[in-house]
């Protein structure tokens, strides 16, 4: 079968992708953890040239519902990457992860966009983990947010000459997520700005003794997570940006919670080492916020990104 053919219309794909959280401290750019809370795809291919989106949830009404849409844009990349053209799409999109509050939503809907490009052309190609790794990294520009959206888990991201590497490990059963949520959001570009060229060498040295450490805390002795989510190489110098979020932080972490800024921020990531103390931060946080939090309290989500495929005939069974 050509890869030029068109794909067959009606075929449908649904798509599951996690939320994520980078960083997580002191693991800048390199770090980050998928957590259980989904934005679902559903797209259709069909006869008439043209796509038609529609956003149910978070950002309805507000981000683009034609071929402008970060989905759909993550789709022709996939598709254009196999020698497919973007054909006529009816997509539907169920949006749960906030917007631009450093969970990953752009990284969520660059992978939804991957993976639906991925059950559209099974059958004809085989995208496998480095593929799907390499064409989101070429979208998003860094790996850290898409590898947790694609394989779950906790992930080590890096770069080599051959492209963005991933590395997935499992979650020690005692840490328990915990994100804090404000009502205004953060642009990355902005947050990114604010960073220095240049940092101390001690800083990094500093930050190279916790990530290690964090590894090691997530995965096998929860009872270090404090000590091993302290940073010196970003939060500080965007703490300007999200007065509120550096408040909560230092009060949070006065009190034994290892709170750090999700991502780009502004909302804030605790790992607790129990889950019942999840609710005692967040008690903290109501008593202390000068605007309103909403408090999720969510599991790690070991899955990743998944799809599944409704064939238009049997030569692209799923």
């Amino acid at each position: 079968m050509s890869h030029t053919e068109p794909l067959a219309i009606g075929r449908t794909v649904t798509v599951k992708v996690p939320a994520t959280t980078a960083n997580l401290g002191p693991g800048f750019d390199t770090l980050g953890l998928a957590l259980a809370l989904y934005d679902e795809l559903t797209v259709t291919v069909r006869e008439e040239p043209g796509v038609f989106v529609e956003v149910i949830g978070v950002g309805a009404g507000e981000v683009p519902t034609d071929a402008s849409n970060l989905v759909i844009t993550a789709i022709a990349h996939a598709l254009r990457a196999y020698g497919h053209d973007l054909p006529g799409l009816d997509v539907v999109a169920r949006n749960v992860i906030p917007h631009g509050r450093g969970l990953g939503s752009s990284g969520a809907a660059i992978v939804s966009g991957i993976m639906a490009a991925k059950g559209l052309l099974e059958g004809r190609v085989e995208l496998g983990p480095d593929d799907l790794l390499r064409l989101a990294t070429e979208m998003e520009g860094h790996p850290d947010n898409v590898a947790p959206a694609l394989f779950g888990g906790l992930t080590i991201a890096w770069t080599t000459d051959d492209g963005p590497q991933h590395k997935k490990l499992i979650v020690h059963r005692g840490v328990s997520p915990l994100v804090l949520v404000p009502e205004h959001t953060m642009s990355t570009e902005l947050a990114r700005s604010l960073q220095p060229a240049n940092v101390p060498h001690a800083d990094a040295a500093f930050n190279v003794s916790r990530s290690a450490l964090l590894v090691a805390a997530l995965t096998q002795s929860p009872e270090l997570l404090l000590a091993a989510t302290e940073d010196r190489l970003h939060q500080s110098y965007r703490a300007a940006a999200m007065p509120e979020t550096n408040t909560l932080i230092t009060l949070l972490r006065e009190h034994g919670f290892a709170a750090v800024v999700s991502g780009a921020g502004p909302s804030i990531l605790v790992l607790a080492d129990d889950p019942g103390r999840r609710l005692e931060a967040t008690a903290l946080v109501a008593e202390h916020a000068t605007t309103p939090w909403q408090s999720l309290m969510l599991a790690v989500d070991f899955k990743g990104a998944t799809v599944g495929g409704h064939p238009a005939h049997p030569a692209s069974s799923a």
